[in-house]
């Protein structure tokens, strides 16, 4: 047996020795640890038992359909007729018109309460976007349904009549406008509004302020300080807010069920009567059974994996646009 001789120093002659450094954790850091990690775990195991519960329940309506139940419109189990496509195509518009809504005015509002209010304002504007928060569901589709309906419907008829030309604002002949997409992303849009703002504002709280000095020092304008150094470093917390309120609005059901006929369609009349989402229908057809439940356990599936790719995507696009990205220190 030979001895291999020594490997050489690396390390030019007078420089400092490497140390590896190792971690001791005390018997309250290892169970610390350990309970961390098996919340984590747990989590992960509850997404995949409703998955495989949802794919599980969903094998009759798959069996019955095929493809075609991605590529199907109606919904419509007394016909044998099972499609997810026209309550996808609902759920995203409505999301997205709530998207649209909710988003700029949550970026307003946010640098209204950090920036340009006084304290005591900023404590009770903190106080009630909190409280918009908590009120139930049920109490904005019930007052969206009752009162905010019929007060849009001039307004759905102004769009039409002046810019018809855009083809979401043009219409049929003797059309309603009521119970429209529209209407519910309007709604859906001031449920998102207070977790878009509360997340938006607390990543412009964290602005460093010595940036923020130093634009003002070197003549910057209140404007122009919040549009070089607190819209930059606050980027990845719009996004993540953005996209927290996009998922909040995809999974909405109690408001859509009310202010929706819930009938399946493709349509860019969204001003108009009609459309469906599938927390929506789900909701509104509960009390199914046999090929009917599984197409819904099917459509259920259908946001499940659709909501987790778009939390999936938020995930990467924030991860590269870390909030002080475009801020030099």
């Amino acid at each position: 047996m030979t001895i291999a001789p020594p490997r050489p120093d690396p390390s030019p002659p007078g420089a400092p020795v490497r140390r590896a450094i190792t971690e001791v954790l005390s018997r309250a850091d290892r169970a610390f640890r350990r309970v961390t990690t098996g919340a984590g775990l747990t989590m992960l195991a509850i997404l995949v038992v409703i998955g495989f519960f949802l794919v599980y329940r969903s094998g009759p309506a798959f069996d019955a359909s095929g493809f075609g139940f991605f590529t199907t419109i109606r919904f419509d189990p007394a016909s044998g007729v099972l499609g997810v496509l026209g309550l996808l195509y609902g759920t995203i518009v409505v999301a997205l018109i709530a998207v649209l809504i909710a988003v700029p005015l949550s970026i307003l509002a946010a640098l209204f309460i950090t920036e340009y209010s006084s304290g005591k304002i900023r404590g009770f504007l903190t106080g009630l976007v909190d409280l918009l928060a908590a009120i139930p569901s049920l109490l904005y589709g019930l007052w969206g349904f009752a009162f905010l309906g019929p007060q849009i419907v001039p307004v759905s008829l102004w769009l039409t009549e002046n810019l018809g030309w855009f083809p979401p604002f043009s219409s049929k002949e003797n059309a309603l406008y009521i119970q429209s997409m529209f209407i519910a992303g309007l709604v859906v849009s001031l449920m998102v509004l207070p977790i878009t703002t509360s997340v938006i504002r607390e990543v412009f709280a964290q602005t460093p302020p010595g940036e923020k000095e130093a634009a003002l020092a070197l003549g910057s304008t209140r404007w122009g300080m919040v549009k070089t150094v607190m819209l930059p470093f606050g980027r990845g917390g719009i996004i993540g807010g953005s996209m927290l309120g996009l998922g909040r609005a995809l999974g909405e059901t109690i408001a859509v069920s009310l202010l929706l006929p819930q009938v399946p369609e493709i349509t860019k009349h969204v001003l108009q009567f009609g459309g469906a989402t599938i927390s929506g229908f789900i909701a509104n057809n509960s009390g199914a059974s046999g090929l009917a439940l599984s197409g819904l356990m099917a459509a259920g599936l259908v946001l499940f994996l659709f909501t987790l790719a778009t939390n999936f995507t938020a995930s990467v696009i924030i991860s590269k646009s870390r909030s002080g990205a475009g801020v030099d220190a």
